[in-house]
């Protein structure tokens, strides 16, 4: 009960819902994680039992005999040695690389979940062909790729080959563990007093056919019992008990006062891989931890299972918002990716061969030749549901980026205005509140783009509604942001209000719309409203219903500037388990709340994402943000790192959070700028919003019990420091859509780490506290109090770097030690890169979609660049149904700039000009010439700047959407 404390003080409501916040404060509060409320390995019995095995040969034999090649795929039967369960494997070669495992019961009790919705289309099979074959091993080649896979029969393993070269390898360890379903087996206490009857009653007939035999039957031997079938059953379950023991947690699981019936029994997956040559792994986020994952042996695994964390911990790998089944290995020889599809509660354990030695211990086994060849070995463990893998083969980082896309999805195209600042806190009292804060931003000079209201904006936390005293008119308020070209963000979550007066709440359970407990009634929990039901998002009919909530005409008071948050999505129950829903709980099709945990924050977000897009007909892009997630979330909108805390372990972790969830798709991240909990102090607040500026996502939120935040409150140097960063940010945001489009394009990430760039520089591999944009910018933000300077990592041979505010040049590879002040954030520009800036800040960016752009050129060390602009309408689908749109390449070589399309299919009228060219590493020339094709070449004016080399040509004047060429002469 101690959980429902520590979130209800997370959120404490002054006035409004009483009973729930006596409800919280009789338990009493606490300001920091419980980690007793949260469970360990060892307090999880699928974990448990999945993790005490230990590596050695598989007790799994593949059936040979039984191998089926068809068309697209190959099955094969995996027989359990001591219990004969057999399993079927089902092995597919895909395009682009990649390969699918599937192993599922072959006549399973009842199905087992396969997740639906993730994957956008079934993937494309490349043909499998069998190159090879004896008695205990069959060779397989894909036909797309020089891929070879090794089926070995006993112990059963698969290794994946390029060449000789070994790339991977399933159940290497001999890890597979597959809970097969089965009857649950009588007690052992029934089991003794039935043993104990049953060798009494065979006693008893013993003596009863001695005494009452005929003398006419002879006196020849008795043949022996026959065991009947239902005997033969009974050893069978005998025999199997011993080596599959119904350990505690098994049939019915018990954490704090929450019992799971586990009605199907222990049903866990697990299996491993081996990654030989691999000693850094990334990914499975959401975790507050490194960028690179840690080896857990001696520690807990990393887990995956979509909870409510109050105010949590940094560097563990507890659970947290959010759960992406995706771990990227890198090595300088090559990337791979494995995506384990499974919704249900996941571990990760990660070993390896060189965990805890040191740099000199690695070359001191290099040196003496008897080093072995580094490995990383990574244990996936999951509740419920089958094995479903697809190993991404990549061969580079930007490939595996590719392969995982295909499979579900690329990051969606956000809005323009998404990408600027948001202004928020928990909460904006009113509409004149709402109204001074639009007004504050415009007296005090600050570009602002949407204003956020938290949950106290709803009539009685009644979603969909306005609370009639301090909302009455918000159309008007609606109304009036629009006239200043702003948006306002609404809080809908996925817990609805039991209250027979409600509308939402009473069509929802006449529709039998909502989660199920075990019995068939209404689940309800603890959340803010107080008695809470929850929809069931897994049924297409609830999100058909949820989605028609936000028309106009469903969603009253709302306007087509009014976008939507969806919180507590995990979801989030106050008094329920680990602060969420039990585990036998039933969804749509009979499934339980355990195989489709992980899954549930998606649906609720394509609903709502959904819903956006069929209020305008079809014609508007959506803004979501959502606190839980799955593999696939980016196909609907952001999310941000969740209830983070004013402190400076919080800011700095921002970094690998939003990194990791770049490397699994979901760009459009950021953190709370401020931090949700405590008070920042000004120094701290202005090294956030320097964060912020520079990281997908940006907004400001805070607590209920924090003080006002906005910038102008405070002293005016620190408000010239944050307008500042601001600026940077609205400058930049031609670059950041055009990074947008290329991440909804081909699915690489917006923030990258370095060594998505340079593979081959070890430095880079576990560096996470400066990051790229895209290719070409590198930003080290300052995250320590009282920095007077920072120690930057510039890479790659041969690079050049210039400091986007000095213009001063650096060599890669270096550390660099650059001094800074409170103003500073530091950014590099790389040479050979073209960087798009809108250099007029307004209000917000729908004030400035039509100004001129700015061109950056910063030369290589061989004297070339190039870059793209994209440009649409910014809020559209035209780009995508019209070829609505403007993809520009620019090309810098032979002292000529080039401007061309790079999709002929592309047309967008614009008024957006070239105002500026800014050349970085440029001499100076005799003349700069502007040529247009069917047109005579005209002189620009200049100016070049001998110490920092620099040449700024100015108003070449020609449109953006036109081909034209500036050559220097």
């Amino acid at each position: 009960m101690a959980a429902v404390a520590a979130v209800a003080a997370r959120r404490r409501r002054s006035w409004a819902g009483l009973g729930l916040l006596c409800f919280g404060v009789c338990l009493g509060i606490t300001l920091a994680v419980d980690r007793s409320n949260f469970k360990t390995c060892e307090e999880s019995s699928f974990c448990k039992r999945q993790r005490s095995i230990r590596p050695g040969p598989s007790p799994y034999r593949a059936l040979l005999d039984s191998l089926q090649l068809g068309p697209d795929a190959l099955t094969i039967h995996l027989i359990h040695e001591v219990t004969k369960v057999v399993l079927v494997l089902e092995l597919q070669g895909l395009q682009r690389n990649m390969t699918r495992i599937r192993i599922d019961e072959l006549e399973p009790l009842r199905p087992r979940y396969r997740v639906p919705d993730v994957l956008v289309a079934e993937p494309l099979a490349a043909r499998l062909s069998v190159s090879g074959r004896d008695d205990s091993s069959v060779e397989l080649t894909v036909a797309e790729g020089p891929y070879k896979i090794i089926l070995t029969a006993q112990p059963f393993r698969l290794d994946l080959l390029q060449g000789r070269s070994l790339l991977l390898s399933v159940n290497a360890r001999g890890l597979l563990e597959f809970e097969h379903q089965r009857a649950r087996g009588v007690p052992f206490s029934d089991k003794v007093r039935l043993t104990l009857g049953s060798m009494w009653d065979k006693i008893k007939n013993l003596f009863s056919r001695q005494g009452s035999r005929d003398p006419a039957e002879g006196g020849g031997a008795q043949p022996e019992e026959t065991p009947g079938d239902g005997d033969q059953a009974s050893w069978a379950q005998e025999t199997q008990g011993k080596t599959e023991k119904d350990e505690p947690g098994a049939w019915e699981e018990t954490f704090k006062t929450h019992t799971d019936s586990k009605p199907y029994g222990p049903t866990s997956v697990g299996l491993d891989f081996s990654l030989p040559g691999m000693e850094h792994v990334y990914g499975i986020p959401e975790h507050a931890d490194s960028l690179r994952l840690r080896v857990t042996e001696g520690g807990e695994p990393y887990r995956l299972y979509n909870l409510d964390v109050f105010q949590y911990e940094l560097d563990n790998p507890m659970a947290l918002y959010g759960s992406v089944p995706v771990l990227l290995a890198h090595s300088a020889q090559r990337d791979l990716g494995i995506f384990w599809l499974n919704a249900a509660e996941t571990w990760v354990d990660i070993s390896s061969n060189t965990a805890g030695k040191t740099l000199f211990g690695k070359m001191l086994d290099y040196l003496q030749g008897s080093g072995e060849t580094p490995q990383t070995d990574v244990h996936w463990m999951s509740e419920s549901g089958i094995v479903d893998v697809f190993l991404l083969l990549g061969p580079s980082a930007l490939d595996v980026f590719r392969q995982y896309a295909s499979l579900t999805g690329t990051q969606a195209l956000p809005p323009l205005f998404s990408l600027g600042y948001h202004q928020s806190r928990w909460n904006y009292r009113d509409e004149a509140d709402v109204l001074e804060v639009d007004q504050g931003f415009d007296d005090h000079n600050f570009p602002c783009d949407v204003i956020w209201l938290d949950i106290e904006h709803a009539d009685g936390k009644r979603y969909f509604t306005w609370d009639p005293s301090r909302f009455p008119q918000p159309r008007t308020m609606l109304e009036h942001l629009a006239s200043k070209r702003r948006k306002l963000v609404a809080i809908v979550d996925p817990h609805i209000k039991v209250d027979s007066g409600y509308r939402v709440h009473e069509e929802l359970r006449n529709q039998g719309l909502y989660v199920k407990t075990r019995d068939g009634s209404d689940y309800e929990g603890w959340c803010w409203p107080g008695s809470a039901a929850y929809p069931d998002f897994t049924n297409p009919a609830m999100r058909a219903w949820w989605a028609n909530m936000f028309s106009f005409e469903n969603y009253e008071g709302s306007a087509p500037n009014l976008y939507v948050w969806n919180d507590m999505n995990e979801p989030s129950v106050f008094n329920g388990p680990e602060v969420t829903m039990l585990k036998d709980a039933q969804h749509h099709g009979g499934w339980e709340h355990r195989d489709v945990h992980n899954i549930y924050g998606l649906y609720v977000h394509m609903a709502t994402a959904d819903g956006l897009v069929q209020r305008s007909g079809g014609v508007e892009r959506p803004f979501v943000l959502s606190r839980a997630f799955f593999a696939g979330s980016q196909r609907f909108g952001a999310v941000w790192t969740g209830d983070n805390t004013a402190e400076w372990g919080h800011l700095k972790i921002s970094v690998p959070m939003c990194l990791s969830l770049g490397l699994v798709g979901l760009s459009f991240c950021g953190a709370d700028v401020g931090g949700f909990f405590k008070n920042p102090d000004p120094e701290l607040l202005v090294r956030w919003y320097q964060m912020g500026a520079y990281q997908p996502f940006f907004r400001a939120h805070a607590h209920l019990d924090t003080g006002r935040r906005e910038p102008w409150l405070l002293p005016a140097q620190h408000q010239d420091i944050i307008r500042d960063a601001l600026g940077q940010r609205y400058s930049l945001l031609p670059y950041w859509y055009t990074l947008f489009y290329q991440a909804h394009r081909e699915g690489l990430p917006v923030m990258r780490p370095l060594w998505v760039h340079y593979p081959q520089d070890v430095t880079t591999f576990s560096v996470d506290d400066q990051f790229l944009l895209g290719d070409a910018l590198l930003v080290h933000p300052v995250s320590d109090a009282g920095a007077h300077g920072v120690q930057v990592y510039l890479p790659g041979p041969g690079e050049v770097w210039y400091d986007v505010q000095s213009y001063q040049k650096h060599h890669g590879p270096q550390t660099l030690y650059l001094p800074v002040t409170l103003s500073t954030i530091p950014v590099f520009q790389r040479g050979g890169t073209v960087v798009p800036r809108w250099m007029r800040v307004r209000r917000s960016s729908d004030c400035m979609k039509d100004d001129p752009i700015t061109l950056f050129v910063a030369l290589s060390a061989q004297g070339t660049a190039q870059g793209e602009l994209y440009l649409d309408d910014g809020h559209t689908f035209n780009y995508q149904t019209r070829s609505e749109f403007l993809w520009r390449r620019f090309s810098f070589s032979g002292n000529t700039l080039v401007s061309s399309s790079a999709d002929s299919r592309s047309h967008f009228e614009t008024p957006v000009w070239i105002e500026r060219v800014v050349i970085i590493g440029a001499g100076k020339p005799a003349a700069v010439v502007l040529q247009m094709p069917g047109a005579s070449e005209s002189r620009l004016s200049f100016q070049h700047n001998p110490e920092t080399s620099v040449l700024v040509i100015r108003k070449p004047g020609v449109r953006v959407a036109s081909d034209w060429s500036i050559h220097l002469r």
